[in-house]
């Protein structure tokens, strides 16, 4: 069986080598380098600005601390060779390409845009072909903009890495994850940031509180956060670009140095030619069922090109999955309950399940919130602010969404996915024997507060309060 992947992403990657391993004949082809996003563009090159900021950041503590020093200065060329270093270090130094060629795989690299000809056909735009029996798209995505006036004048978190020079003063239109990261990003390394979001508060999608708090943060470090704010054009000035926003129907304007937007993560689907294939596309994204088949039954689809779920690991399981559905036929399906994910902004958080909302929505719920500041570690690293919140459903006592706020939150929240996994009952994380003094602490004390609260078992409460929130706003 011959086994077509489009796209070298993480999906892609993982589905070409399940295909091979499963004993198919496989072709895998990117429009650029394999690595996709995640290793070229994002979360790595990312990761390692993040890393920069906290540096940077962390010097505001030293006198707590009775450390003595001058402020770090931020060298931006250093500081983005860096980031390209992380970003080549899979390619280059771990020869990700070479190494999936040794495992049987056929790697063709920088082809451009490949698209259907018919349901058995693709083609470069060198008119190169390939056929196959079975074919699994992982064309990935990129960066939105918004359709307004000036639009070109924008720049994504894909053009960070290019820039010359630290703008003095920066908009970042769009505060989901990634407009959050790159204000968090760019504030601290000493740009003025002002922060636009079109929904009634930023991280729309997060659990309320998480907002509030990142909010909260956010101003306290002198981000001006805007919401319930449309974005209306762009204007060029000399020098910088002018931004145009409504609020509350009025007016306003805010210039600039630099603008990015953030404003979403539309699949390439419309690259493919889909429809010279019959496969069905629906709001830019490809169509499929549990099995990550799409409609046309040798086609299959997975990561970011079918919107289900737009994380790495997310992706890589559809991948994996996708690859062994084509290769041995439908048999294994992808839900995405238990996918804990977490943003690089300074405070950090992160989240898994369902939010507070939604699980009152859905269950009889309880729900507690450990504070950082009742906990060893989280003062003695002078990071005393943020919480680990908890929400359970009472009758199964399993722990249905938890959220977390702080340092280490993206860590914190793999310990909270393993015990959904493991459909722990939070008597049981109550009473686990975590390290001490560790930011993890607060998951076993919120899990002692639920305990506590529900009468499960008796439990004596070392914390100041059972947890509420409401204080805090």
């Amino acid at each position: 069986m011959r086994v077509m992947v489009l796209g070298g992403g993480p999906a892609g990657v993982a589905a070409a080598l399940q295909a091979a391993e499963l004993g198919a004949e496989v072709t895998l082809v990117d429009r650029r380098r394999v690595g996709g996003t995640a290793f070229n563009e994002g979360p790595a090159p990312v990761r390692t600005l993040a890393r920069a900021a906290r540096l940077v950041r962390d010097w505001h503590s030293w006198e707590s601390f009775g450390l003595r020093g001058p402020r770090p200065e931020v060298d931006i060329f250093a500081t983005l060779a860096n980031a390209d270093r992380v970003a080549r270090y899979a390619y280059e130094q771990k020869q990700l390409a070479h190494h999936i060629g040794a495992l049987g795989v056929e790697v063709v690299e920088n082809v451009g845009d490949v698209t259907f000809r018919d349901p058995a056909t693709v083609i470069t735009p060198d008119g190169r072909t390939w056929t196959a029996d079975r074919f699994v798209i992982a064309v990935g995505g990129r960066p939105g903009r918004l359709p307004i006036p000036g639009a070109e004048l924008a720049m994504t978190f894909a053009d960070v890495r290019h820039l010359r020079a630290l703008p003095g003063r920066v908009c970042v239109i769009g505060a989901a994850d990634t407009g959050c990261q790159l204000a968090s990003i760019l504030a601290d390394f000493d740009c003025r940031v002002s922060l636009i979001e079109y929904a009634p508060r930023i991280v729309p999608r997060a659990d309320e509180d998480v907002s509030i708090g990142l909010e909260q943060a956010f101003l306290a470090r002198g981000i001006d956060v805007v919401t319930d704010a449309r974005a209306e054009r762009l204007e060029t000035l000399d020098p910088g670009v002018r931004v145009g926003f409504t609020v509350a129907g009025e007016t306003k304007n805010v210039e600039v140095d630099a603008v990015f937007f953030a404003v979403g993560w539309p699949s390439n689907a419309d690259r493919l030619d889909a429809a010279a294939a019959g496969v069905e596309v629906e709001r830019g994204h490809v169509v499929v069922d549990e099995f990550q088949r799409t409609s046309v039954d040798h086609i299959f689809a997975a990561g970011d090109v079918d919107g289900r779920s737009m994380l790495v690991a997310s992706a890589r399981l559809e991948g994996y999955v996708a690859a062994e559905n084509a290769v041995l036929g439908a048999r294994r399906r992808v839900v995405h309950d238990v996918v804990p994910a977490g943003s690089f902004t300074d405070p950090e958080y992160a989240s898994v399940g369902l939010t507070e909302a939604q699980g009152h929505e859905r269950y009889d719920c309880a729900v507690a919130v450990a504070r950082y500041e009742n906990l060893l570690r989280p003062v003695a690293d002078g990071q005393p602010d943020g919480f680990c919140k908890l929400i359970i459903e009472t009758g199964g006592r399993k722990i249905v969404g938890a959220h977390v706020l702080g340092e280490y939150s993206a860590e914190v929240i793999q310990v909270i996915a393993a015990c959904m996994t493991a459909g722990m009952r939070v008597e049981d994380i109550a009473e686990m024997e975590f390290a001490f003094p560790t930011f993890t602490e607060g998951v076993q004390q919120a899990a002692q507060m639920l305990v506590h609260q529900l009468g499960v078992r008796t439990m004596h409460a070392l914390w100041s309060n059972l947890g509420t929130i409401e204080d805090k706003r």
